[in-house]
């Protein structure tokens, strides 16, 4: 292996490829070009390429050593590093298609994934003979770049993929996700109104005497309030169904985020709804990209948080403004307070903090902010807590501008 890649056969090969993508050319032989610089410029034995199917992966392309395995099923190994690249050993690999070539004497390989988004497409090795020596730092940048130009060739729809289909197999991930995360929203959103009106109908049951004709009505009045916000999720629910069956989300688009912020606001239960200060929501705001539906549930979440955690007898402030990239709006409230080592503990999954050192204070699963979180990353936005000067919290929600 030489100290350096071989930056000019680098320079020539990069412009060959780029014209030829830019040409419309992006199938297999360009693929199997860019596997064969990889091996020339890092001066490997050889090298390949392995796409990636549903469950595993398939040699596609190969030069030098590895020319043979073209055809062959491996492992796929799509885990999320640090970095992109890693040099593995070959006598800790199994099965990878590293095992299955033949006849030479490789001691190493150089990995990269080739992705392009969240979608990974495959991976690229190098490899290498005992006497080659470790690859440095620009090694892995090299093949990083090349990696990159394979993840690029794929975004096209020009012969590619060859074998399995891994836009595919990203998409009906995501569709998984995207069930999972409806499923988990709306159980936790019906199980609070479907609490309150079975406590109430039990309270009604076992103590109508005793409650008086004022406390009947109150129960009453309780129960058609709750039984009204749970025929409102009902309704999303059924909407949230495509015509095929489909449990999925609305589409993503351009929205008025202080419209829907108010009429977010108008759906809280009455007490909340009287502590919510709405007078820092500007009419003339650009307009955010995203999923307006989601505003109601992200609205809730933060709310009933900030109700939580602050006195009945002080505001939750509502605002809202704009950058020149994102749009955000902001929550906060004069409660206790949230710790600075709890702003990202918050958002894990069924975490919550014991506010007072002896046990939870408020009842409920931990999922809210984990809730929030997962339905603002989807929209490629982003969530924070913070300490509030003067004491209480505040939550900020940002989203991309349309």
């Amino acid at each position: 292996m030489p100290d350096r890649p071989d930056y000019a056969a680098l320079t020539r090969g990069q412009i060959a490829i780029l014209d030829r993508i830019n040409s419309g050319e992006a199938g297999l032989a360009v693929l199997q070009q860019v596997v064969r610089l990889a091996q020339e410029i890092l001066g490997g034995l050889g090298a390949g390429f392995a796409e990636y199917a549903p469950g595993h992966g398939r040699v596609v392309a190969a030069t030098g050593a590895c020319e043979h395995a073209i055809g062959r099923r491996v492992s796929r190994d799509d885990g999320r590093r640090p970095g992109r690249t890693e040099l593995i050993p070959l006598d800790s690999v199994n099965d990878e298609f590293a095992r299955q070539i033949e006849g030479a004497d490789l001691h190493q390989m150089l990995g990269a994934r080739c992705e392009a988004g969240d979608t990974v497409f495959g991976s690229l090795h190098v490899y290498f003979g005992a006497d080659a020596g470790d690859p440095g730092p620009e090694h892995h940048a090299v093949l990083e770049l090349l990696a990159s130009y394979v993840g690029r060739l794929y975004s096209h729809d020009s012969g590619l993929p060859v074998y399995g289909d891994a836009r595919e197999a990203a998409a009906r991930t995501r569709r998984q996700e995207n069930r999972d995360l409806w499923v988990a929203v709306t159980s936790h959103e019906l199980r609070t109104p479907v609490t309150v009106i079975k406590g109430y109908a039990d309270t009604l049951t076992h103590h109508w005497d005793s409650l008086g004709d004022p406390g009947r009505k109150e129960a009453a009045r309780i129960i058609g309030t709750r039984a009204g916000e749970l025929a409102r999720l009902v309704d999303r629910l059924l909407s949230a169904a495509s015509e095929d069956g489909e449990l999925g989300v609305a589409p993503a688009g351009p929205f008025d985020l202080p419209e829907a912020l108010r009429a977010a606001a108008e759906e809280l239960p009455a007490d909340l709804r009287r502590r919510l200060v709405l007078d820092n929501l500007p009419a003339e705001l650009p307009r955010a990209y995203g999923e307006r539906d989601s505003i109601a549930t992200i609205l809730t979440e933060l709310t009933t948080n900030a109700e939580k955690y602050s006195p009945s007898d002080t505001p939750v402030e509502l605002c809202a403004g704009a950058d020149e990239e994102t749009l955000r709006f902001r929550v906060s409230d004069r409660g206790v307070g949230i710790r600075p080592e709890h702003v990202e503990r918050a958002f894990e999954r069924y975490w919550q903090a014991d506010s007072n050192g002896a046990g939870r204070a408020h009842p409920g699963a931990g999922l809210g902010l984990y809730l929030v979180r997962r339905l603002v990353e989807r929209q490629q936005g982003w969530v924070s807590l913070r300490p509030r000067e003067g004491g209480g919290t505040t939550a900020e929600v940002r989203l991309p501008r349309a």
